[in-house]
């Protein structure tokens, strides 16, 4: 007795948002492996396993996705650091030290992805500090401290800024010495002189 045959299964059709992410996700691999100008968008849909009109449906170009993996960047980042000011803190430069240690280490750990999404390609910005979540994330923290006494800023957007700047400026140092198990001292330099610096004009 023949049974009758069983009818191939068809593959599993993946969600729009499952291919947008594989897509960004395999770029990202190729991006690191081969370099961003040496990656085709025929490598990323290959490597994703998509045709090559779905790329198009997502982003329009290759800067398109490489500017989604900056914002996917950016947005972990952020994420981060929030979660770093939810800990506990006995007193506000304790949350200074959680915010830096947190940004320190995210940008130590991630060093190959962040220079690659930020520096391989495109020059440095002047407008970089412009509609910056991040420094947005920091001058928030400080009129959050102005509103409740701790300390005093009239310029808190400026002295986010000098605090991003900062904390960019030692973790490229400690990339370059090789140093990475220094930056918790650092965190420590880092939110003692602004804690410092922003109890200066408190009367």
């Amino acid at each position: 007795m023949n049974l009758p045959s069983t009818p191939p299964s068809r593959p599993r059709r993946r969600a729009p948002k499952e291919r947008r992410l594989e897509l960004m996700n395999a770029a990202q691999s190729l991006f690191l492996e081969k370099g961003i100008q040496h990656t085709s968008v025929d490598d990323i849909v290959a490597a994703a396993d998509v045709a090559k009109g779905t790329f198009y449906v997502h982003f329009g170009s290759k800067d398109i996705l490489l500017m989604a993996l900056q914002q996917r960047f950016i947005d972990d980042f952020c994420q981060r650091t929030h979660h770093a000011l939810q800990q506990p803190y006995a007193n506000w430069e304790q949350r200074l030290l959680h915010w830096f240690d947190a940004a320190l280490g995210c940008l130590i750990h991630q060093e190959l992805l962040h220079d690659m999404l930020f520096h391989d390609i495109h020059p440095a910005s002047r407008s970089l500090m412009q509609n910056n979540p991040v420094v947005d994330q920091l001058r928030q923290l400080i009129l959050d401290g102005h509103a409740t006494a701790v300390w005093h800023c009239d310029h808190p957007q400026e002295m986010a800024i000098m605090m991003f700047q900062s904390m960019h400026g030692l973790a490229d140092m400690l990339i370059s010495n090789k140093t990475p198990q220094q930056h918790s001292a650092l965190a420590h330099l880092l939110a003692s002189s602004f804690s410092a610096a922003l109890t200066l004009n408190i009367s």
